[in-house]
């Protein structure tokens, strides 16, 4: 596998990537995920950037990879954690999380490539469980008042000055 520089936008881009791939191909709900985050936006990139660091991880995971099963390509652990470790900032490593659970969630499946990747992720990165669902709670919780505001914003008559409106469980909110 290529290498990018550490903390580099192509090394967050192609985990991105990987996130949308490892579950054997791209769906058109997880591009939507990044078009409404603004990820490549966030990362200084362009589409023909993101293409081309896909195309890349495409040919390096034919390339590299030890084999074919089953119709689907497989990572071994190594290049998981090789491609992994090329960001070791702690505060891009959370972001980069966080965009990775959007993407996986968005087709509200999660397979079992995408489980391998996201448990490596927390692994190599030293996450425990506590600290992604701060990084949900906190995203849906912004995104929460954020749809709210609009709404009143909206519809100003329907809200009353008295009413107060409780934040949502994580089970009723979505990245």
């Amino acid at each position: 596998m290529r290498q990018y520089a550490t903390d580099s936008p192509e090394a967050m881009a192609r985990i991105i990537a990987l996130s949308m791939l490892v579950d054997g191909g791209l769906d058109k709900s997880e591009l939507d995920v990044m078009v409404r985050y603004g990820v490549l936006a966030r990362l200084g990139m362009s589409d023909a950037d993101f293409e081309k660091i896909v195309h890349l991880l495409c040919e390096d995971m034919l390339q590299c990879v030890p084999g074919i099963h089953h119709g689907q390509i497989e990572l071994d652990d190594d290049s998981i954690d090789g491609i992994l470790q090329e960001v070791q900032d702690s505060r891009l490593r959370k972001t980069l999380l966080k965009i990775m659970l959007a993407v996986v969630d968005a087709d509200q499946r999660l397979s079992d490539g995408e489980a391998i990747l996201i448990s490596r992720a927390m692994e190599q990165w030293e996450l425990d469980l506590i600290e992604v669902s701060n990084l949900v709670c906190a995203s849906a919780s912004q995104s929460y008042d954020t749809e709210q505001q609009a709404y009143v914003l909206r519809h100003p008559k329907n809200v009353s000055s008295q009413s107060s409106v409780s934040t949502p469980s994580i089970l009723e909110t979505h990245f």
